[in-house]
């Protein structure tokens, strides 16, 4: 029996349109896990260049990595700097209510 190889898979190196990045974030925002939405924040910076978000937003480069990681904890004004610095937008839609099991 063979062994598998396996490699890493860098979510930020298949981010290349503005519509997957839109939609990466869309698929963290859905799972409601802050954690992982900060995450994608932070594969979606790396795509477009953490050095460029970090001049656009004013926050240090070292101190995104830190609060877009999987276990930082970033200020919802770090959220919205880095979401309007990666041309992005958030959006709020009511949620459809789940029917109601009738037994």
């Amino acid at each position: 029996m063979s062994k598998e190889r396996t490699t890493i898979w860098d979510p930020a190196e298949n981010l290349e349109t503005e519509e997957d990045m839109a939609a990466y974030l869309e698929a963290a925002l859905e799972e409601n896990d802050p954690s992982l939405i900060a995450a994608a924040l932070g594969d979606i910076a790396r795509a477009k260049g953490m050095t460029q978000i970090s001049k656009e937003t004013g926050l240090g480069r070292e101190s995104l990595y830190k609060a877009l990681s999987p276990d930082g904890n970033p200020e919802f004004s770090t959220i919205l700097k880095v979401v309007g610095a990666l041309g992005l937008s958030l959006h709020a839609v009511p949620v459809k209510l789940k029917p109601i099991a009738v037994n």
